[in-house]
């Protein structure tokens, strides 16, 4: 929809911070992180499908991976947890659309995405692109949230889920627990876990120049 008197589309968001975030060329310095742990806790992880009496969200979906990832990779930096913390964080502006819709929209969606990702990882001193064994962890314990989230919470049968998510190894699941948290709790936690882990960075960094 065209702004007042033909003007172009609008392309930015006001946060509830004041920020004014263009969705098409994203500022780091328009990015808080108090903006995103709101945005991402009343988005719903598989469209809402699933159980309980709040929708699982990609809040809490982001603090079970960053818990994986740390199980995982025990000896893993503070730096790399951050990145996992973070790793939906375009979710604030863009919300979480299913895997199958993804592929069907394809680049355009994907562009969007790379330039919002790109933005936050510079406002949070992490690399543009992080190193693929990084990634790989961390799409490792996605997959692994995945498995989780689809069997308790979404209705997958286990050998569906394994079909398209692989079966967690080395992690056991009857450890977690998957309640889904009403978004204000949900809020609170993530940004609990991101100022956790951001003054361990600090530390991490202060021990290497000490």
């Amino acid at each position: 929809m065209a702004d007042r008197k033909g003007a172009p589309p609008r392309a930015w968001q006001r946060m509830l911070s004041g920020r004014r975030l263009d969705l098409l060329d994203p500022s780091p310095l328009d990015i808080e992180i108090e903006d995103i742990a709101h945005g991402i806790a009343r988005v719903a992880r598989w469209n809402g499908q699933t159980t309980g009496d709040h929708a699982y969200s990609v809040a809490q979906h982001s603090l079970l991976v960053e818990e994986i990832v740390r199980l995982l990779a025990p000896s893993s930096s503070a730096e790399d947890r951050i990145a996992a913390l973070l790793h939906d964080a375009p979710e604030y502006v863009i919300g979480d659309m299913i895997s199958p819709f993804k592929q069907a929209l394809g680049g355009d969606y994907k562009t969007v995405e790379r330039r919002l990702e790109a933005a936050v990882h510079l406002r949070f001193g992490l690399p543009h692109t992080l190193p693929a064994a990084l990634k790989a962890l961390i799409k490792r314990a996605d997959q692994v949230s995945a498995y989780l989230e689809a069997t308790q919470l979404a209705g997958f049968a286990e050998g569906e889920a394994v079909t398209w998510f692989g079966r967690p190894r080395g992690i056991d699941c009857s450890r977690f627990d998957m309640t889904p948290l009403p978004a204000t709790q949900a809020e609170t936690l993530y940004l609990q876990r991101f100022f956790a882990i951001e003054a361990a960075r600090v530390n991490e960094m202060n021990r290497k120049t000490g």
